[in-house]
């Protein structure tokens, strides 16, 4: 599956800054709007995997998997 989130970015001085729209808490800053964009995707990608791993233990190891288009 090949998600798609929105990056919000902006300049501020010699700093780039920028959220990810759809996941509260994924937020960076960077000297660059390449390094900006690339500091988003890695920690985009770290906080769906954390999330990921704080669900399935939170199920104590009874669950079911289920894909929810939307």
């Amino acid at each position: 599956m090949n998600n798609t989130y929105t990056a919000i970015i902006k300049q501020v001085d010699d700093w780039w800054i920028g959220w990810i729209e759809e996941i509260p808490g994924v937020n960076c800053q960077e000297q660059t709007r390449e390094e900006l964009l690339n500091s988003l995707k890695m920690t985009l990608q770290e906080a769906l995997e954390f999330n990921r791993q704080e669900a399935i233990e939170a199920t104590e190891g009874n669950y079911q998997e289920a894909k929810i288009a939307v």
